[in-house]
């Protein structure tokens, strides 16, 4: 059996898409296994997770100002990342914009996922916006990162409906669980090196063979 793709995960808060990660990493017929949590927050529920399901953790300083990183934070990760043979690095609720050494190394094996579809409502609280705005549908969507906000090429969307009833905690437990769906999935082809970019859109290979299969 050919040696699974290494992953670290990057995260700051509860960590809900890491354990989504995780449990697929120990489904044996997956091609990636979690290596490493990094995380800028010692508080993190994902740390909890980690230390339930055995993985390597480590705390990063990223400075003070909330949304950014340190040049130096950055290269601590990146460095980390390189001793371990970290081959894809997903960003799970990761509260900062990568840069630096970090976002250089890495260009092209960096996802993150996003709970709006895209390019529509970037940043923070794209369930709140899309309420706000009104649209009919929302979703999420994985993506892989570059130096903007949000705007790498697309992977991966899952749609849901928006309910005339929805609030953003129902809106957003819905979305939650298609992200849990989504992001696993374009780990699987990154992973399995079906993955083709041309500009700004990501081809899928075999993709039309699969979906024939499935009917």
């Amino acid at each position: 059996m050919p040696e699974k793709l290494k992953i670290a995960v990057m995260a700051s808060g509860r960590g809900s898409n890491f354990r989504s990660l995780a449990l697929s990493c120990l489904e044996e017929s997956f091609p990636a296994a979690i290596s490493l949590l990094a995380t800028d927050n010692p508080e993190a529920g994902a740390l909890y997770i980690a230390d339930e399901m055995g993985i390597e953790t480590a705390v990063v300083d990223c400075g003070g100002r909330r949304g950014s990183m340190t040049p130096d934070s950055s290269s601590k990760l990146a460095e980390l990342f390189r001793k371990r043979g970290i081959g894809l690095v997903c960003l799970a609720g990761f509260m900062r914009i990568v840069k630096g050494e970090l976002m250089r190394i890495y260009s092209l094996r960096m996802l993150n996922i996003h709970p709006a579809l895209l390019p529509s409502f970037k940043g923070l609280h794209g369930q709140r916006q899309a309420l706000e705005y009104g649209v009919r549908y929302s979703g999420c969507t994985v993506h892989f990162v570059d130096e903007g906000i949000d705007t790498g090429p697309i992977i991966i969307q899952k749609v849901v409906p928006v309910l005339q009833e929805d609030t953003e905690e129902t809106l957003s437990a819905r979305i939650l669980k298609e992200e849990h769906r989504a992001y696993p999935e374009a780990v699987r082809l990154f992973a399995e090196n079906r993955l083709r970019i041309e500009g700004r859109r990501v081809f899928i290979e075999n993709e039309k063979r699969r979906n024939s299969d499935a009917d």
